[in-house]
């Protein structure tokens, strides 16, 4: 995916849009289906890259992801430049027969179209136009039943602990439009166990289902009430994987990939590959010359530190 993006799931004033006054969006196709080549091609490349990086990627009460509800958003937290990378591998995992899309800036896409072969489709970010190709895409996505629409509600990086949690209004504004819908919320955390490499863990909460813009079971109603709703269950489900991660046991958790003793398997063969061609290279000294200063380094030509001169008649041996 070259350098992932930011899965922004609305722009500013997306509330004020109206699909019925604003003009045609260029995207009137809709988003492209993902290709199935591609991804396949992507579960291998990510298969070795994660791993690189990554002790593991786990998650926690994955029997909670309601497989057959549908239209269904997937309404996840946004704490790191990992975090599209992380929801294809989720993806794949939880149900890998369905297509699933995101939105991303669209100059983004403009600069790297493979990313709409995974399911990312274009919107204008900050404008009205941008806010009706949301809104049109998204409905299109849920109209169809094999497919699923996964959101970043805070709309840019959010540490784990900030409280309270802060959502865009489109994700709300979406809902009020439909007259049902399931919403699953997921939490994201990276963190350090036991070994060299941090971990990816994950955690499928409790499942929302709103029915015309009303939360099922409760009075909670409008954008506000929807956002009220989300936010909280959001929370909610980032402070259950704050203790299971607190807890440092595995055990709580499904492993979706790796987790293997470090320097096992593909990635941890190419760490070693990669150290020891390191390790060939000699230490620093022997190859550049020059001090380090602040973040500058002065190279120049190999050259060899000068012998100490031989103690009067020692014998002299080869260098």
């Amino acid at each position: 995916m070259s350098q992932a993006k930011d899965l922004r799931p609305d722009p500013a004033g997306f509330h004020d849009a109206n699909p019925a006054t604003q003009p045609q969006q260029d995207h009137a196709a809709g988003p492209r289906r993902p290709s199935r080549f591609l991804l396949r091609f992507f579960d291998l490349y990510l298969s070795l890259y994660v791993p690189f990086h990554f002790g593991a990627l786990r998650m926690a009460a994955p029997e909670r992801f309601p497989l057959t509800a549908r239209p269904l958003i997937v309404c996840i937290n946004h704490p790191s430049w990992w975090d599209p990378l992380t929801s294809i591998l989720l993806s794949r995992f939880l149900l890998r027969t369905a297509d699933h899309y995101a939105p991303i800036d669209d100059r983004s896409l403009t600069r790297y179209g493979i990313l709409g072969g995974l399911g990312l489709f274009p919107v204008e970010q900050g404008t009205a136009r941008g806010a009706v190709q949301f809104l049109r895409a998204a409905r299109r996505i849920l109209s169809d039943p094999n497919s699923l629409l996964w959101l970043t509600p805070q709309g840019g990086f959010t540490d784990v602990r900030s409280r309270p949690l802060v959502f865009k209004p489109g994700l709300a504004s979406l809902i009020k439009r439909l007259d049902q819908v399931t919403v699953v919320p997921l939490a994201y955390e990276y963190t350090y166990w036991d070994r060299r490499l941090p971990e990816i863990l994950t955690l499928c909460g409790q499942p929302v289902t709103f029915t015309r813009g009303q939360l099922d079971g409760g009075s909670l109603s409008g954008e506000s009430g929807i956002t009220a709703a989300l936010t909280g269950a959001l929370a909610a489900t980032q402070d259950e994987l704050a203790v299971l991660a607190a807890s440092r046991n595995p055990a709580h958790f499904h492993t979706v990939l790796g987790g293997q003793p470090e320097g096992s398997g593909l990635a941890g063969a190419w760490r070693n590959l990669a150290g020891a061609l390191r390790a060939g290279a000699g230490p620093p000294s022997t190859i550049a010359t020059g001090t380090v200063s602040g973040a500058s380094l002065t190279h120049g030509p190999a050259t060899r530190e000068a012998s100490p001169s031989p103690a009067p008649g020692a014998r002299r041996t080869a260098p």
